[in-house]
């Protein structure tokens, strides 16, 4: 059941992502209840600028602009998480407030933590009225955001949208009624919280499209409550329903997608749903992410659901590094081990986070738990030499010796055997995920072609403890692994070898390989190409592979963006990838800038 909590918690996402604090996602799962002495901007479409409100004796109140100056308007931006006022805002309409005017005469040095902090007249004690309530507009950290003015045009109209329109701002004929409920923020003398209602007139007919409303013969009215920050956006909501048309800004958006969840407004859900891609890369510790998928399977949005995993898919690696790692839900889990798109330098890899986890778990793991999920590992696909060394170096073999043994036994038959010869066993399955490769970026399987902005140099570490020291030669920046033999530079041709198949039978059978990153029809001619779009990769073997009419690569280009997070992967077709960019509105995440890092990755498969 969705809660008024759940929507402010996302409501509160969205704030903290304007907000540019350095805090935003510390305090993500924050109670929403206003506190003694909180403060608030309201009555404006920017979360940085609005009315001053005060939180005092379980009611919101404005404050007086009498005697106020920046270093006023400081104290209440920095309570607030922003790092400073831009300016006081005096004289501007940000409609009516009909709570008390709680300070007045405010005098602040700039230096304070809370604006109750400041010496004022006292609590309520004003010869002020609305009229001179105070405004503020803060600065963000980040100079590019524009958020707050980003508008989404929706259109999924139909002939005579404009005309429903009308009839519902003209409330004539009107044969049903909501009422709309949400607390004011204030509290009454018994404690119960105070609420603002507003009734819309709407049509039978309109709503019976809709069997949530409950719109039905002998019904007249409803009521339906709402938190107070998405209140203005229902009758935008319910507009929709007439016209099929919106526009959706990203100070809206999370209240429209749960009303449209709500109410079965299947197509207004998803639309607006897609917008989350917007803020899911912005949360280094993947509290969001996760959240956000927990929200996704509330409301029972699908996309949403899939735009959160796929994104914990290609960055996997980040997610194994990051706070919410350990608390990662068995469930989740699953949905991960399950995806051929999973971004892992390779199989053993995936194999120790898995066994990381358990191990972090402990006890609350039960054994079947684990055979389970360590069952999800595709052992084919681990590298024959660490195979080999799996006995002595793994944390849970000799818990699990059986299941480990049995999927060695199948690996070490799959590295040696033709997959024709496998074919004779009745165990076997061609079509097991067991032997379909996941994107591994490990050597010799990938190169990276970097951007013009060079972001750090590559070095070698270790893995921590949990990942039995076993080391791996890639080079981290901070957030992401990825091959050293390909920094990040200018170059924008590269050449590597792969084996033909990660089998090793086909261990000294070499394919080589020319990656590119092609930026000018120019470029395409001189390689006897016409290419579409600029850039576009091209990712080509240079010698005639013999006898292995059985493997087909199936290659895939990775856009890293500035260093920190995959945004996009896509598939190489006639061995080209045509790379978008965010005006094309065809990137999964967006990417600032379009600055990206080409990771070319060869994957071969059996057919």
């Amino acid at each position: 059941m969705l809660t008024h909590q759940n929507v402010c918690t996302l409501w509160l996402l969205l704030l903290l992502h304007v907000s540019g604090s350095a805090l935003k996602f510390d305090l993500f799962r924050r109670n929403p209840d206003p506190q003694e002495g909180d403060v608030r901007l309201f009555g404006s479409q920017s979360v940085s600028e609005g009315r001053v409100e005060v939180y005092h004796e379980g009611k919101w109140g404005t404050v007086c602009d009498d005697g106020w100056d920046m270093a006023e308007a400081q104290v209440v931006c920095r309570q607030l998480q922003f790092p400073g006022a831009k300016s006081v805002v005096i004289g501007k309409d940000y409609g009516e407030a009909t709570g008390p005017i709680w300070l007045d005469d405010m005098n602040c040095k700039g230096t304070e933590n809370k604006l109750f902090s400041c010496v004022f007249k006292s609590w309520g004690v004003t010869d002020c009225s609305h009229k001179e309530d105070v405004g503020v507009s803060c600065e963000t950290d980040d100079a590019n955001v524009t958020i707050d003015d980003s508008i989404h045009s929706l259109d999924h109209s139909i002939s005579l949208s404009d005309e429903l329109g009308r009839i519902f701002d003209s409330e004539s004929g009107c044969d049903f009624q909501i009422l709309v409920r949400s607390p004011t923020g204030n509290r009454m003398k018994d404690g119960t919280l105070e609420m603002g209602e507003t009734t819309i007139c709407m049509h039978k007919m309109i709503l019976s499209r809709f069997p949530l409303f409950n719109a039905s013969k002998e019904i007249t009215n409803i009521t339906v409550d709402i938190s107070q920050t998405c209140q203005p956006h229902f009758t935008s909501f319910i507009r929709y329903i007439y016209t099929r048309k919106m526009e959706v800004t990203f100070l809206s958006v999370q209240c429209l997608h749960w009303m449209a969840s709500k109410f079965g407004v299947k197509q207004l859900m998803e639309d607006t749903g897609r917008l989350f891609s917007k803020i899911i890369p912005e949360d280094p510790s993947f509290h969001t992410q996760v959240s956000l998928l927990e929200y996704a399977e509330e409301t029972g949005d699908l996309v949403l659901q899939e735009n959160c995993i796929q994104y914990l898919a290609w960055n996997y690696q980040n997610l194994t590094r990051s706070p919410a790692w350990t608390h990662l839900s068995l469930k989740l889990l699953l949905v991960l081990l399950a995806r051929s798109d999973l971004v892992v330098p390779d199989e053993y890899f995936l194999l120790q986070t898995v066994e990381s986890w358990i191990t972090e778990k402990g006890n609350s793991t039960s054994l079947e738990t684990q055979v389970d999920l360590l069952s999800r590992i595709r052992f084919p696909m681990i590298p024959a030499e660490k195979l080999y060394e799996l006995e002595s170096n793994s944390s849970l073999y000799s818990t699990h010796k059986k299941m480990y043994s049995e999927n060695m036994l199948k690996a070490f038959q799959f590295n040696v055997l033709l997959f024709s010869n496998l074919q004779s066993n009745p165990k076997f399955n061609r079509e097991d995920d067991d032997y379909q490769p996941r994107i591994y970026i490990a050597e010799p399987w990938s190169t990276a072609i970097g951007s013009s902005k060079k972001t750090s140099n590559p070095v070698r570490i270790h893995y921590p403890n949990s990942y039995n020291r076993q080391r791996y030669e890639y080079g981290y920046d901070g957030r992401f692994f990825y091959p050293t033999a390909s920094p990040y530079g200018q170059a924008t041709t590269k050449s590597f070898s792969t084996p033909v198949h990660n089998s090793l039978i086909f261990k000294d059978n070499k394919i080589r390989w020319e990656a590119n990153v092609l930026k000018s029809q120019r470029e395409c001619s001189n390689r006897g190409l016409r290419c579409e779009s600029f850039p576009v990769a091209r990712l080509a073997p240079q010698n005639q592979l013999t006898q292995q009419s059985n493997v087909l690569f199936h290659n895939r280009l990775l856009l890293m963006c500035q260093g920190k997070y995959i945004c996009q992967v896509q598939d190489f077709k006639v061995h080209l990838a045509y790379i978008p960019v965010n005006e094309t509105q065809l990137l999964a995440y967006p990417c600032p800038d379009d600055q990206y890092t080409y990771h070319f990755v060869v994957r071969p498969e059996y057919v």
